[in-house]
């Protein structure tokens, strides 16, 4: 495989892991009742959860965010009115209902600005997009282990 493609794949397992991590932690239980709920073993979400996801397939991954319910969308092509797409079952009536006008209007804005970019500019702002994803995730990462420390401190 091409690098890109290598960068593309990466890229995409880390995005997909991270919104199964973010439902995982908002379903407020340990990970073994959440790996249940998932149908995955608890290692398989500990995994995910810590962002160790190299060997972890993206079919996988996607099979993981269709079970907890998280919208999934994919674009093929260069145009994004051309393009052929698939969306996730689980965007209904409810999360257009929550939409907002700034947010259709940034969308808007979004899909104009990726025309005037070439496939290879658009890539590279995916993955570059990403990278800061990445950087913010393991910030957080980084806050949530302090918070936890700190609370241990003062016990």
């Amino acid at each position: 495989m091409a690098n890109t493609d290598i960068a593309t794949i990466r890229t995409l397992r880390g995005d997909v892991a991270l919104q199964i991590a973010r439902h995982a932690r908002r379903l407020g239980l340990n990970q073994v009742a959440a790996a249940k709920r998932l149908g995955v073993p608890q290692p398989t979400l500990s995994k995910i959860v810590n962002g160790h996801v190299s060997d972890i397939s993206l079919e996988l991954l996607i099979r993981l965010a269709v079970r907890a319910g998280l919208p999934l969308s994919l674009q093929t092509g260069h145009a994004p009115q051309e393009a052929g797409a698939f969306v996730s079952i689980t965007h209904t009536r409810s999360s257009r209902a929550s939409r907002s006008r700034l947010s259709d209007e940034a969308r808007d804005s979004l899909i104009r600005s990726e025309n005037l970019l070439s496939p290879s500019q658009r890539l590279e702002a995916f993955l570059e997009h990403s990278q800061h994803l990445a950087a913010l995730q393991q910030a957080g990462r980084a806050a949530e282990a302090q918070r936890v420390h700190n609370a241990r401190r003062t016990k």
